[in-house]
């Protein structure tokens, strides 16, 4: 056994089996592969990356499979899957997410293959069933819950860690408590503690307040759409196998690929992202502004590209000097952890009223972004609102 000094849970003790993971090349791929993406450009601090998170979860799948008093088995099967987690994540985190949906078919979720060619053996020499690993990640096991829940160890340790290395005061999370009230019924189920609803709150309200502030910040989805552009015109409108050799790289190798691609407009782009000569927002559209309802689940890559040139078109610039990002309307909050009281099992919505406002607010943090070089804000604004039927905005809506 090993100690680390992780900067947010403190000395952390890292197992044989699970340091024989920690030193397999899947994970040691994650050191160079940030937490945030494109956060960076906002936050100078935000610089951690997936593998210190996979350390973090994998502390508090610890702490939660001992609460719940698993088998020793079990117990270390969860522990490798919070270890393991996180590495099917492409370059720049979720800013590679979009591309391996739309291209490969495929999630960060979906492991099996780098496990199979990259720790299966390691797992099955401690006892370890590749495929029940891969299928708690998947969020198909009985224990994946604990990874892959309603109030599970990854999105507790990413609002802290977050939180922490941003400098943003809003991810704070009491996760050792909420771990410690969370109850196991005969029946499998997971229900919540009547005293741990305080912290079950502030683990929802961290995550309404970090989105608009961290997670949908508007220079860190100007990034994500500028590299997201810049590998398509290098894999030439995202020929399958270009696009899974990116996936495979860590940032460096991916931005040092882009920055030396023979396609101009990608060489452009990533220089510009490497400079942080950033494109500007030329709209940045609520909800109330947009007519299209189809709009508010999300357009996929393609679409959003079809939109980018009809507006680069009405305004006379070049089709690569438009982005348009269009993500879905959050998804409203519903933990489906039930509250247990001295009288009933009842749903935490049913005990805590804050989750309707939470979920107003949630909705009302939707932006429609339409981005553009800074001396074409104003001729491509008036572009994006022809084109996607956009309210012009008001002087308190226009933000640069």
């Amino acid at each position: 056994m090993k100690i680390i000094k992780d900067p947010v849970h403190g000395y952390v003790e890292v197992e044989d089996f699970s340091l024989a993971l920690l030193d397999s090349l899947p994970l040691q791929r994650l050191r160079y592969i940030r937490q945030l993406g494109f956060s960076y450009l906002v936050y100078p601090g935000a610089n951690h990356t997936r593998f210190e998170h996979s350390l973090g979860t994998m502390f508090l799948a610890d702490v939660a499979a001992r609460r719940f008093g698993l088998s020793e088995k079990d117990r270390t099967l969860v522990v490798a899957a919070g270890l393991l987690h996180d590495i099917g994540h492409g370059p720049f985190s979720h800013a590679s997410e979009p591309l391996m949906e739309q291209f490969l078919h495929t999630t960060h979720d979906d492991i099996e293959r780098i496990v199979r060619q990259g720790t299966g053996a390691l797992l099955q020499e401690h006892g370890l069933d590749p495929a029940e690993l891969c299928s708690i990640v998947k969020g198909t096991h009985r224990l994946s819950g604990i990874i892959h829940g309603d109030l599970d160890v990854d999105r507790m340790d990413y609002l802290l860690r977050d939180a922490y290395y941003t400098g943003a005061p809003y991810g704070t999370v009491d996760a050792q408590r909420l771990i410690r009230h969370l109850i196991q019924t005969p029946e499998g189920e997971t229900v919540l503690d009547e005293n741990g609803v305080n912290a079950a709150e502030s683990l929802l309200i961290a995550r309404t307040l970090m989105r608009p502030s961290v997670y949908f910040h508007h220079v860190s989805r100007i990034g994500e759409s500028m590299f997201q552009l810049a590998v398509l015109e290098h894999t030439k409108g995202g020929n399958e196998e270009a696009i899974r050799q990116l996936m495979a790289m860590d940032d460096p190798a991916c931005m040092h690929a882009l920055r030396t691609s023979q396609i101009p407009v990608t060489r452009e782009l990533a220089d510009r992202l490497y400079g942080r000569r950033l494109y500007k927002r030329a709209l940045f559209a609520t909800t109330d502004q947009v007519n299209t309802p189809a709009f508010h689940t999300g357009v996929p890559i393609w679409t959003c590209r079809d939109f980018a040139e009809r507006i680069a078109e009405t305004a006379g610039l070049r089709p690569h000097e438009v982005l348009v990002d269009i993500p879905a309307v959050p998804r409203e909050l519903s933990l489906g952890v039930r509250v247990k009281n001295r009288h009933a099992v009842v749903s935490l919505e049913e005990f805590s009223p804050r989750i309707r406002t939470l979920n107003a607010t949630r909705r009302e943090q939707w932006r429609l972004g339409v981005y553009t070089l800074p001396e074409h804000c104003e001729a491509v604004a008036e572009a994006g609102c022809t084109v996607l039927h956009i309210r012009k905005p008001t002087r308190q809506d226009t933000l640069f």
